[in-house]
């Protein structure tokens, strides 16, 4: 399962190259999944943008910490202000219920979950190989049933998380890598230009039924040959 490579000249021309991507499949409308941290804000914001009618989209999240949904840490806040509320039409956004356990509410995620097949993933990368919050040879690489799980309190923020699992992600018709930074260099080199490894999540994730496109700036870009 090969990827997609589109070097893009800084953290805005990427940002612009996947929000074009975002909009495309808002316009198409189906299941997408959205991913948190800081690198996609921009795309969302440009997103919305050129496509400000979200309305046939059901938008899930593809990680979420488990904090209180009004909280600055939390990841559907971050959807919520940088993407859903400058559409005109939002979508139809699917919380994680982060007022139950995480396992608890890993298993309504994932209950929530059946029977959907996603139209894009858009997936980040951690200095680590981290995507979604699948950490480096913990077991949530190897479940095959569910499609969300609860995941332990790795990285800062310090809180445990709930993610969307290797096979609901791979389940993607369009999977979309946003790598922005030389701190991901390292990280999108063993990713993206190395074999599957556990030691690194991204790795494991590629469309099994469509198209994995992976942009990267040339600072992140730098060590994928």
């Amino acid at each position: 399962m090969g990827v997609e490579l589109v070097i893009a000249e800084d953290g805005e021309d990427a940002a612009s190259r996947a929000a074009e991507l975002l909009a495309a499949a808002a316009a198409r409308g189906g299941h997408v999944a959205l991913s948190g941290g800081s690198t996609p804000c921009r795309a969302y914001e440009l997103a919305a943008q050129l496509q400000p009618d979200w309305g046939a989209v059901d938008a899930w999240l593809g990680d979420e910490r488990c904090v209180p949904a009004d909280d600055d840490r939390a990841n559907v806040r971050l959807v919520r202000e940088s993407l859903v509320d400058h559409t005109v039409t939002p979508p139809t956004l699917h919380p994680v219920d982060t007022t139950l356990p995480p396992g608890r509410a890993a298993a309504a995620y994932d209950a929530a979950l059946a029977g959907v097949v996603l139209d894009l993933a858009l997936q980040g990368i951690g200095p680590d190989g981290h995507t979604a919050s699948l950490y480096p040879d913990e077991p949530s690489l190897d479940e095959q049933a569910a499609r969300a799980v609860a995941a332990p309190a790795r990285l800062e923020p310090w809180v445990e998380r709930v993610t969307m699992t290797v096979p609901m992600l791979c389940a993607a018709r369009e999977v979309v890598f946003l790598v922005v930074g030389a701190a991901k260099a390292e990280a999108a080199r063993r990713a993206f230009a190395e074999p599957p490894s556990r030691a690194t999540p991204a790795s494991l994730v590629r469309s099994t039924a469509g198209r994995t496109v992976v942009i990267l700036d040339r600072a992140a870009a730098a060590e994928v040959r």
